[in-house]
């Protein structure tokens, strides 16, 4: 009998994957293969349903000989073992990110002789309605909140995108990027004080208040699906800390960053260029104690800022407030810094790493920007965040449209840069 393979990453087996085995079939005998979650993730949404769980559904349907674990994106693994006669899949992947799998696979098969299945793709409004649910099923804050800690465990490296609006929420939601014939995509997304009071007109000082930041929470919430870190500046007062806590907990934030400074926020990569003041460490344990007393579940974290570098402090002071704060209760460690070079952050990471193994670290490389994800994660670091990137590359662009619309008193010159409205439009999901 000749072989044929397929791969599926889905929660849920409609007339699309059965279409699928019923095609498969004609072929020869069929194998299936489950993406592992860590590899769903690359380019997928989050699975709601267990590994284990999706194994048993696809052994469950008929004329399934036998079902194969797939922990890479590629078929390469798979194919080497199988030697598939056929390797069958919708037509979906001819176009697209998906591409670089189909290209994949023609090129490990075809010296053998192996043919590639193009199925027609299913999509009607059956598939539609199915789909839609579980979307929403992931965006459910029992489900969300979750999963920051569900990535920390399947990830090297959890990369994570500023985003300070519904689209920007869609972008970090949807961009899918193939290189080097890998597919990869944005983990989480971070709700930055700054870009937020940035994107509202505001000094980023503390000036827009918890009120109107859970709004912009809202807003990204109701179209995305992906855990969110929230910016909580200092936290405030304890007494209004917890509050923020219970808060964010109960809309499904995964995680809140707090600084240990006091007074009025400056931003810290003016240094010490402002006045700037730290707070003591016991004041601040007991603002992570009292935040991790109100919570609710084990899902929300509380993460740490250190500001020890930024106020040139030194590495010391750095380190024993680290320590200080996860015996306190913090659930991870932010190390800022605002040097170009990585090095004082890797030197913190590293010394830190010698004594607690497990506590996850946050970094956010706006000026150290040369440094790759690769080399932190190296160094055991475990989030990374892209902290406004987003808001800095959108504001010169705007900008020069009005500048460049102003000139010419119309609007031809500026339109070869401009995204069409159909494609902006298209990222808007549809009842």
């Amino acid at each position: 009998m000749k072989k044929v393979y397929t791969c599926f990453c889905t929660d849920v087996i409609h007339e699309g994957h059965l279409n699928i085995i019923n095609e498969a079939k004609k072929y020869g005998e069929v194998y299936v293969g489950v993406l592992t979650d860590a590899a769903m993730i690359k380019f997928n949404r989050f699975p709601v349903a267990t590994f284990e769980e999706r194994v048993e559904m696809v052994k469950a349907i008929e004329g399934v000989k036998e079902v194969l674990i797939q922990d890479e994106i590629m078929y390469d693994k798979v194919i080497e073992k199988l030697k598939p006669d056929y390797v069958i899949h919708g037509d979906n992947w001819k176009d697209g990110e998906l591409k670089a799998i189909r290209n994949n696979v023609e090129k490990l098969i075809t010296p053998y002789g192996g043919k590639i299945i193009d199925v027609p793709y299913t999509y009607n409004e059956n598939v539609k309605r199915i789909d839609a649910r579980i979307r929403e099923k992931l965006a459910m804050p029992e489900y969300r909140r979750k999963r920051l800690k569900q990535l920390l465990a399947l990830c090297p490296i959890v990369k994570t995108i500023e985003v300070h609006s519904g689209l920007t929420g869609l972008i970090a939601e949807k961009t899918i990027v193939e290189h080097d014939g890998e597919l990869d995509q944005f983990d989480a997304m971070w709700i930055s004080s700054l870009c937020d009071s940035t994107a509202k007109g505001k000094p980023d000082i503390e000036l827009v208040d918890m009120t109107s930041r859970f709004r912009t929470i809202d807003d990204v919430m109701e179209v995305t699906t992906k855990p969110i870190i929230f910016d909580g500046d200092t936290g405030g007062l304890t007494e209004h800390f917890v509050y923020t806590v219970r808060s964010l907990e109960r809309m499904g934030v995964s995680a809140v960053i707090i600084e240990d400074k006091t007074g009025l926020k400056k931003n810290s990569l003016f240094g010490t260029a402002v006045e700037q003041t730290q707070d003591t460490i016991e004041n601040f344990c007991e603002k992570i104690s009292a935040g991790k007393k109100v919570q609710l579940t084990d899902d929300f974290m509380i993460i740490a800022r250190i500001e020890s570098l930024i106020l040139e402090r030194g590495m010391e002071d750095a380190l024993s407030r680290a320590f200080a704060y996860v015996k306190a209760g913090a659930d991870g460690i932010m190390i800022h810094s605002r040097k170009k070079s990585p090095a004082e952050i890797l030197e913190f990471c590293d010394k830190f790493r010698m004594e607690d193994k497990t506590t996850p670290i946050v970094v956010v490389p706006t000026s150290f920007n040369s440094v790759t994800e690769a080399e932190l994660a190296a160094h055991g670091v475990n989030i990374v965040i892209y902290a406004n990137q987003l808001t800095r590359s959108a504001f010169p662009a705007m900008e020069q449209t009005a500048k460049d619309i102003l000139k010419y008193h119309r609007a031809q010159e500026v339109d070869s840069r401009l995204m069409p409205i159909k494609d902006i439009i298209s990222l808007i999901e549809e009842l």
